[in-house]
């Protein structure tokens, strides 16, 4: 939402809003960083909607009942999806739209380096701040370019992406999230068939692949496959990785087999609509990476601490994977979002956690959080935790995450990572950087 109300002011639009972490005589970073763009910023009562407001705009989050919606209907004022706001911007541009269950927020800010490098202008809407924009004080999750080219950051969640018609696609992966795998797969079939031109898959991806409308457009990490556009000799030094693409040296300041799939995704993309694969590796050698994607918070001695969003059972498997070559140990914690999503993921997390741990890795977790709204609330972290064990895994709870650092320091021993990860709590960018600070004093 953040992106969407930026973008619209970027383009001559005069916006406002409101949010339910906003409160009486507060200001948090957010609200601040919107009100410096000119966008006024309201509590959730309602006061933001005026007879001079011509537009609301909601997420799928925000219910019947929250007062600003009340009071639109009352005033005949029109209430707009966010996503159908998304799809109408998309319209006017040359868009690009990423989707796919992984890797979204970061393909969107790569394929963003790619056109940036390449003269191209674009815009970008996506769901995480690009530290490239962040670094001038912005939210950094939307730009504003003078191009023909938009990239956006398609979702899937909530079946909104069916309503996108953008000039080309890609789809990274489908796997088990917000919905199952059937549903999942008819929704990603009509974004390709609203697809105008090219529809990029990654052959990699067992489910993805049967999707692809031309295999010379597509990317992989398999020789043999028959993309057009292959990853190949993959190496990882710390927090840095290289390979090549159809046998052009990349490297990235990032970590993880996912991120150079990543990369293969955007620049096959550029690829297919003129851009050289030179030119993507000039832009993704500089490469800042995005806001809370194995964002490195720091090292001290033989430990580093690491920050990263993911949230469901293939993302946190991927982090932790990602941060096994940096270090002999790999400790995670992971604080799960929603009772609902968790209850629908619980065998998928416990395979797929357990999965990736190394004998001497660990895996911490605490209690759920809650996103409001009503719920049934007849699942816990434990849960998790107590079927990772079973699986002969070191796998520990602890129910409140303000103790969490007194009862993992005695594990953090020798060279060691630690991961801490999850989303949608906005608490856990200063929480992540509060367990940095008092590791390093």
């Amino acid at each position: 939402m953040s992106a969407l109300a930026q973008y619209l002011q970027g383009i001559g639009k005069e916006v406002s809003g409101s949010d339910r972490y906003f409160t009486a005589g507060g200001s948090n970073t957010i609200q601040q960083q919107l009100e410096q763009e000119g966008i006024q910023c309201f509590l959730q009562n309602g006061e933001g909607i005026t007879y001079a407001t011509d537009l609301v705009i909601v997420s799928a989050a925000v219910e019947e009942t929250v007062p600003e919606v009340m009071k639109a209907r009352a005033m005949q004022i029109p209430v707009m999806q966010r996503s159908a706001l998304l799809a109408l911007i998309a319209r006017s541009k040359k868009t690009i739209a990423v989707g796919g269950t992984s890797g979204k927020s970061t393909t969107s800010a790569m394929l963003f380096e790619i056109l940036q490098q390449a003269g191209l202008d674009p815009g970008i809407i996506s769901g995480a701040g690009l530290v490239r924009i962040m670094r001038q004080g912005k939210i950094g999750n939307a730009w504003v370019g003078k191009g023909d080219w938009l990239v956006i950051e398609a979702d899937e969640s909530d079946g909104s992406i069916v309503l996108y018609e953008p000039e080309a696609s890609i789809l990274l992966n489908i796997d088990k999230d917000h919905k199952e795998v059937d549903d999942l797969i008819g929704i990603f079939q009509q974004f390709q068939q609203n697809t105008r031109t090219h529809f990029v898959v990654n052959r990699s991806h067992p489910l993805a692949v049967k999707l692809s409308k031309n295999p010379a457009d597509d990317f992989s990490v398999d020789p043999a496959d028959t993309s057009g556009y292959h990853a190949t000799d993959f190496h990882q030094e710390g927090m840095h990785i290289r390979f090549k693409i159809n046998g052009t040296p990349f490297a990235l300041n990032a970590a993880g087999k996912h991120n150079m799939e990543n990369a293969l995704a955007a620049a096959t993309m550029a690829a297919c609509i003129g851009i050289s694969l030179d030119t993507s590796a000039a832009a993704l050698a500089s490469y800042a990476g995005i806001y809370r994607r194995h964002q490195l918070l720091g090292k001290k001695d033989e430990l580093w601490v690491i920050d990263d969003y993911a949230h469901n059972p293939a993302k946190c498997a991927a982090s932790i994977a990602a941060c096994q070559p940096i270090a002999p140990k790999v400790i995670a914690w992971f604080q799960p979002h929603g009772f609902a999503p968790t209850r629908f993921l619980k065998d998928d997390f416990i395979h797929e956690i357990a999965s990736v741990l190394r004998e001497q890795d660990e895996i911490w977790m605490s209690e759920i959080y809650y996103v409001g709204g009503t719920t049934v609330k007849d699942i816990s972290a434990a849960h998790l935790i107590e079927g990772i064990a079973q699986r002969g895994k070191r796998a520990f709870f602890v129910p409140d995450r303000n103790q969490l650092l007194a009862a993992i320091k005695p594990h953090l021993t020798g060279p060691c990572v630690l991961l801490l990860m999850g989303a949608r709590d906005p608490g856990l960018e200063i929480f992540a950087q509060g367990i940095w600070e008092e590791l390093r004093q």
